[in-house]
């Protein structure tokens, strides 16, 4: 399996010091959150800025392997007011995404999408249908992230993001299973949505973090049972590593996640 770190969770190192470590707990990759690149208006990236990223990562022999926590910079978008600047914010992290040489954007990014009426969530699916256009366009897929409530109003179940891509229609937009969010907000335990949803094409990513925010490992989620429906389905994609709770520390929290990911791996592939 390829494991991708989230890479706010080490946001206080800087960039060529985050593609050490990753490389050398293990990781495969980063999945960047574009305020860490910029906390202002990192859609804006130069294009020299993007291609010093991409050297710095081929030379650590780390895959860039997508974007995440998308809305977060500049601040006051939204996708729920049908708001052209937030619509351009989009079009242009999925150029930079491209640029990075990476395959996928995940939206999550729950304050930006707060949805409180048929007319916002009408907004929200329509800034989907853009975003899947311009990811067809960049030969990239846009990711739907499935939360949870509280902090989220407006696509809380891999069932409710299916609907939206089916109505869409667009084979750039997927959803995605973040073992966080469906464990607070998912009827069905994590391996049993996996075996459901990812034979039907629809699942494009994986988040693993346990329901208390911390790293997998660091709570009472199983994963082994979530590793192995992925091993069984033949998941072929990226495993993004994203705790919210850092504990002890950014970096001590990277390490344990990996080493607890690759013992349940190793076991897996020599059942």
């Amino acid at each position: 399996m390829r494991f991708s770190l989230c890479n706010e969770v080490i946001r206080d190192l800087s960039f060529p010091a985050q593609c050490v470590l990753a490389r050398k707990l293990g990781y495969d990759g980063l999945e960047l959150a574009p305020f860490t690149l910029d906390a202002e208006a990192p859609h804006l990236l130069p294009a020299a800025a993007r291609a010093e990223l991409r050297r710095i990562a081929d030379a650590e022999g780390v895959a860039l392997t997508g974007l995440h926590w998308l809305l977060v910079a500049p601040a006051g978008l939204s996708i729920s007011h049908g708001d052209a600047r937030t619509l351009d914010v989009m079009a242009r992290l999925v150029g930079l995404a491209a640029d990075l040489g990476m395959g996928y954007l995940v939206h999550g990014s729950p304050f930006q999408r707060v949805v409180t009426s048929a007319a916002e969530a009408a907004h929200a699916e329509a800034a989907m249908a853009y975003a899947a256009r311009c990811a067809a366009d960049a030969g990239v897929t846009y990711v739907l992230e499935p939360l949870a409530p509280p902090d989220n109003t407006w696509c809380r179940t891999v069932a409710e993001a299916v609907a939206i891509i089916d109505r869409i229609q667009n084979p750039a937009l997927r959803t995605m299973i973040d073992t966080s969010a469906a464990g607070n907000a998912e009827a069905e335990a994590v391996p049993d949505l996996i075996r459901r949803w990812l034979p039907s094409g629809h699942i494009a990513h994986i988040h693993l973090n346990d329901r208390n925010r911390r790293g997998p490992g660091q709570g009472g989620d199983r994963f082994a049972p979530i590793l192995g429906a992925l091993h069984a389905a033949g998941y072929g994609g990226i495993c993004g590593v994203e705790p919210f709770d850092y504990i002890p520390d950014g970096p001590g929290c990277a390490a344990r996640a990996i080493g607890y990911l690759r013992g349940i791996e190793e076991a897996l592939t020599h059942a």
